[in-house]
């Protein structure tokens, strides 16, 4: 199988509800609400909705996902895409027109909080 090689393919107008385990790399074009654990690629089409946690080794986003993501190796936000929440990764990659409404932390998971720490205001 190629690297790049989509094993599996969530359509266009349907809904899925929970957790999503796979090897590989997976596109989801529909609508997914729970969380996403893979080394592996997920890749979110422009008409797709995810809401939930997303931990994966890469996320290339070119829809909507309103939650957390975590990704060991890499974050891909194509101009259409429409990130709400906090991302985690050592790389990222936005293309202009892209949206992010949250924080970000960079550099290896290993080294990087998984919380970001308070700031004292006084």
């Amino acid at each position: 199988m190629a690297r790049d090689e989509i094993n599996a393919f969530l359509g266009a107008g349907t809904n899925y509800q929970g957790k999503l385990h796979f090897q590989g790399a997976v596109r989801i074009d529909g609508n997914f609400q729970g969380e996403v654990v893979s080394d592996g690629t997920l890749v979110v089409g422009q008409e797709a909705v995810v809401e939930g946690q997303v931990k994966v080794g890469q996320l290339v986003l070119s829809g909507n996902i309103q939650g957390e993501v975590e990704a060991k190796n890499k974050v891909v936000l194509h101009k259409t895409a429409n990130l709400q929440g906090n991302i985690r990764t050592p790389v990222l990659v936005v293309e202009e027109g892209a949206v992010l409404e949250g924080q970000l932390l960079m550099g290896s998971l290993d080294s990087v909080p998984a919380k970001v720490p308070e700031q004292d205001s006084n």
